[in-house]
């Protein structure tokens, strides 16, 4: 009994340092960013990440507020890289130029969203989180412009919103209270204006891993 015991610890030993294994050579190995990744968004203009979390907004829509922050290690800054509403994309498949995709927040299921509403600071189009367990609707559609083939990891991109064509901006200006010090994330018309992102921290899914772990490849 205590050499099986022995070897079911060993098992799940071995187990557990293979899906760390996997995990880190698909951070490491993949150059794109692929459907099923998991990523911080860094704005390159301000040194700031893409952040969320569950407080809404006091004006406009009343939605849940996306800001931006400075803060390298914050863990409502992950967001999952899908498909677009009732479509899917099979986990791993790097993400081209040109494709819509949502960015669900990790950490409270909603999607990032636009629409006509005026943002709290500087009156341009308010940038909400939106839905419930990563449904939504198409305000939550994101087009990926970059000048290559493939969404790339080490190049900045521009999210372009699809319903109302902006861009995914920073405006400079910070909130107070209670997200004090928090950048104000919009939407912009011009391409121009704090609109560059590139993927940072997180986890590149590589079709092999899921392979390797006998996942199959359907949407999150």
């Amino acid at each position: 009994m205590i050499e099986k015991r022995s070897r079911m610890r060993l098992y799940t030993l071995g187990l557990m340092l293979a899906i760390i294994q996997i995990g880190c050579v698909a951070a490491r190995g993949t150059k794109y960013v692929t459907c099923g990744s998991v990523t911080k968004l860094l704005n390159t203009d301000y040194n700031v990440r893409l952040h969320s979390h569950d407080i809404k907004y006091g004006t406009g829509s009343g939605q849940q507020s996306v800001t931006a922050v400075e803060t390298k290690e914050d863990g409502n800054s992950y967001w999952l890289v899908k498909a677009p509403t009732g479509k899917q994309c099979g986990r791993g498949k790097p993400i081209k130029c040109g494709d819509t995709i949502r960015l669900e927040h990790v950490a409270t299921k909603k999607n990032l969203h636009s629409h006509h509403v005026s943002s709290p600071l500087s009156g341009k189009q308010e940038v909400s989180a939106y839905g419930n367990n990563g449904d939504g609707d198409t305000g939550d559609h994101w087009m990926v412009v970059c000048p290559s083939d493939y969404w790339e990891r080490d190049e900045p991109v521009m999210l372009k919103h699809i319903d109302t064509e902006v861009y995914l901006a920073v405006t400079g200006r910070t909130y107070g209270s209670p997200i004090v010090g928090q950048n104000e994330v919009v939407g912009e018309y011009s391409s121009n204006s704090y609109s560059q992102w590139q993927a940072m921290e997180g986890l590149f899914i590589h079709p092999n891993d899921f392979k390797t772990l006998h996942h199959e490849h359907t949407e999150l």
